[in-house]
């Protein structure tokens, strides 16, 4: 039972320390990244945007993401995470807040409106690459195997709560349109860069490192989880010591990738435009940012309840694979319908699907991949998977101005989460890594049981 007490309050300890401090720091983070879609009820109409080009550029911060993602999360690895993404905290506050002086960007360098909009979004990509797949590695050094799918699904609930809060809150900051000589998209910019600029200077004394160094933690606490940590990480290195190179060539990463493409396709596709939806519903402002939110509240509860569940029973496949179709399925509804209720309310359901998978995707490759490997291939996976992030925003852009109708464009979203669920059917993933005479609930060599991992973070 000692070991069992000593994992209980690691863990308890770990998730306090780390968890609600990582959410704040998405939030910030996915909000900067998406609140482009609240702007665009002002900006779009200011800059002379069309749709298109409106999806163009807020997808082409994907493709900025892509080339820099994998060797930001190397030096991430190398350099620690405390700096690293204190780094990417302040670089990304930088031009989130740039954003905001787009016309006078336009005015002083005699760049069109529309180019200097493409420029920043993908300044904003170069800058923020490597901070969620960063995070990600990081939570594997701190969490066993039997605590991701929870732990991860508590971290990724910033990005429907990223909704949940700043749909109001953005869709109220545009009220401030003439403020100062500003306009009300111009503020939200500005506004919400100010928290990534004050946490890039909070993250350094904040966060550790690794668990070894860990002066917060018991001494039996911090000896228990390296102990847990270097057992579970030579188990995998026994299955299969991979190299970074291995890694980022490896099929089975690539094929999460595929999954992550199509889970993020329901997802930004979705995200980019469905302010734009809820206001053609004939609402205010500050009413499209309270609608807008209601998906993203369901998608709060998919997110925790779907990775405690895949974690209870220990599977990973068929919960990645159930959520995705629930996604598509739902989005795929709401194309057929024209009531606002009935709309929402298909979209709400897809909430759960596109936010219940994400969480339990990231257990697939941390439980085969360890250390570089491991750092390489998640942002490996990362990166190819935001491709989606471009591609979805983008093609709905173009479909909606050329059929003057979201519908087709959503349809598109929802085949992509469709292609996510064959992928995931055919993928192998060795439940052997994760349970079992071969997983973190196989008893040590003292006795001590190990299996209270899926106790510890119920209580």
């Amino acid at each position: 039972m000692d070991g069992m007490e000593t994992e209980t309050r690691a863990m308890a300890r770990v998730t306090a320390r780390l968890v609600p401090f990582l959410i704040f720091c998405y939030f910030i983070a996915y909000l900067d990244r998406v609140n482009v879609g609240f702007a665009a009820l002002q900006m779009n109409h200011a800059l002379g945007l069309s749709a298109g080009a409106f999806g163009f550029g807020a997808g082409i911060f994907f493709i900025a993401y892509f080339f820099f993602e994998v060797p930001s999360n190397l030096l991430l690895d190398k350099f620690g995470a405390r700096r690293w993404i204190a780094r990417i905290m302040f670089t990304w506050g930088i031009v989130a807040g740039a954003m905001a002086f787009i016309p006078d960007l336009s005015r002083y360098t005699g760049i069109s409106s529309a180019h200097v909009f493409y420029g920043l979004r993908i300044l904003l990509g170069l800058a923020e690459a490597g901070f969620f797949p960063g995070i990600i590695f990081l939570l594997t050094l701190w969490f066993p195997a039997a605590y991701r799918g929870r732990v991860v699904g508590y971290f990724m609930a910033a990005i429907p709560l990223s909704t949940v809060i700043g749909g109001p809150v953005s869709g109220a900051l545009l009220s401030l349109d003439g403020r100062a000589g500003l306009a009300g998209w111009q503020w939200l910019y500005l506004l919400e860069a100010v928290p990534a600029l004050v946490l890039s200077v909070v993250v350094p004394f904040y966060l550790t490192d690794k668990p070894a160094e860990a002066a917060w933690l018991k001494p039996d606490e911090r000896e228990w989880l390296v102990a847990r940590q270097a057992r579970e990480r030579a188990q995998r290195e026994t299955a299969h010591a991979f190299s970074v190179r291995e890694a980022l060539t490896n099929r089975r990463v690539l094929a999460i990738a595929l999954i992550y493409f199509g889970a993020n396709a329901t997802n930004y596709g979705l995200s980019f435009f469905l302010p734009q939806i809820v206001k053609s519903f004939g609402l205010s402002n500050l009413q499209t940012g309270f609608v807008t939110s209601l998906p993203y509240i369901v998608g709060v509860i998919g997110m925790v309840y779907w990775g405690r569940h895949s974690d209870r029973k220990l599977e990973r496949k068929r919960h990645v694979a159930i959520a995705l179709l629930i996604a598509a399925g739902g989005i795929a509804v709401s194309t057929a319908l024209s009531n606002p209720v009935l709309k929402m309310l298909s979209l709400s359901i897809a909430g759960f699907g596109i936010f219940g998978c994400l969480p339990i995707i990231w257990t697939l490759p941390a439980a085969f991949l360890s250390g570089a490997a491991a750092a390489g291939g998640i942002a490996a996976v990362n990166s190819l998977g935001n491709l989606s992030g471009f591609f979805g925003p983008y093609v709905v852009g173009w479909i909606k101005d050329s059929t003057g109708s979201f519908g087709a464009g959503l349809l598109c979203l929802a085949g992509a989460g469709l292609v996510g669920v064959a992928a995931v059917l055919l993928l192998h993933h060795d439940t052997a890594l994760e349970s079992g005479t071969a997983g973190p609930f196989a008893p040590p060599a003292n006795g001590t049981g190990a299996g209270g991992g899926r106790k510890a973070l119920e209580s």
